[in-house]
């Protein structure tokens, strides 16, 4: 079984989230008779051309045909087989929304749809394979786990995850080759549970996907100027783990959320959604992509152009910690 370490971790930084999938899953058929790999034409994208290779009976290439892939799936799961699709994240959650709505949602079916390129990783692609609006959709629908991974790491350690989950699960892939690295060691992991990366008291920063080591940034610089910052890594989204946000309301003096998704029904209003009920909650700092469709452009020029980086994240908590309600 692969494990973190600083060499593995450098490997699946270079390869990006698609690369480090690819490796996950190659790692996690040996000995797994009931699993199948489904795509839509999309297996070197996936990173699954050695897994094809090594084990073509496990393998299906649907074509580019999302809403059918989805029904195969469905199909597959009531055989008994642990299903994992692959496909962009945009095309999943919207164009087969409604076969993920009523196989893996309604029906419970044991299926994984991985959505690659999640947020703005697609760069020169365009608004047409952008996924800003994923997490909002899988998330409103009933029994659908969302994961969303910090790092290749973090992958990896899903993928072994849902190799014995039961039920459906939605996961987001974000970042492109060269994604920066937040786990370099061996660190416990739980659908369902966040990860503290980092301890402070004044602001708890919650993020997933890329923007957990942008918030590992923004951190450090808040610390340079006298600020503490915790940062949770709530890779999943749902469900939810209050226990983390109720422990980060009871110390913090600002509660902020960061994701690589629309401002509508992400990470941030997950959050806020809990601690509405619960009452006695700190303000809270929603930085997200704007509610716009936005220009192509490289990835990180993207970023940056929308303040999803460490030292523009730091900026805007240091603007919401000075100013008045």
């Amino acid at each position: 079984m692969l494990i973190i370490n600083p060499a593995n971790a450098r490997l699946w930084s270079i390869l990006g989230s698609r690369g480090a999938f690819g490796v996950a899953m190659l790692d996690a058929a040996s000995g797994n008779d009931k699993l199948m790999v489904l795509t839509a034409d999309l297996g070197v994208t996936a990173g699954l051309e050695r897994f094809r290779a090594t084990y073509p009976d496990k393998f299906l290439n649907i074509g580019i045909a999302e809403q059918n892939m989805m029904g195969v799936a469905a199909g597959l799961a009531k055989e008994g087989y642990n299903t994992f699709t692959t496909t962009f994240s945009n095309f999943c959650a919207m164009r087969a929304y409604e076969q993920v709505r009523l196989n893996l949602g309604y029906m419970q079916l044991n299926v994984k749809s991985i959505g690659m390129g999640g947020g703005m990783a697609m760069g020169q692609f365009g608004n047409t394979h952008y996924g800003i609006e994923d997490i909002a959709l899988m998330r409103a629908v009933p029994g659908l786990t969302v994961i969303a991974p910090a790092d290749g790491g973090e992958i990896v350690k899903t993928v072994q995850a849902l190799m014995t989950f039961e039920g459906p699960a939605y996961v987001r892939l974000t970042g492109v080759m060269n994604n920066p690295t937040v786990y370099t060691e061996e660190y416990d992991f739980e659908i369902g549970k966040a990860v503290t990366v980092r301890e402070g008291g004044d602001v708890a920063i919650f993020a997933c996907g890329t923007m957990v080591y942008e918030s590992v940034v923004a951190a450090k610089l808040l610390a340079e100027n006298g600020i503490s910052a915790s940062v949770i890594d709530m890779h999943t989204i749902k469900p939810i783990d209050k226990a983390a946000i109720g422990k980060a309301c009871a110390t913090a003096k600002l509660l902020v959320t960061v994701e690589e998704h629309g401002p509508i029904g992400g990470l941030g209003g997950a959050i806020a959604e809990y601690t509405a009920q619960r009452g006695g909650a700190p303000r809270q700092l929603f930085i997200a992509l704007p509610d716009v469709f936005g220009k192509n452009g490289d990835y990180k020029y993207l970023l940056k152009k929308y303040g999803l980086v460490g030292a523009q994240i730091a900026e805007r908590i240091i603007e919401a910690l000075n100013s008045p309600l």
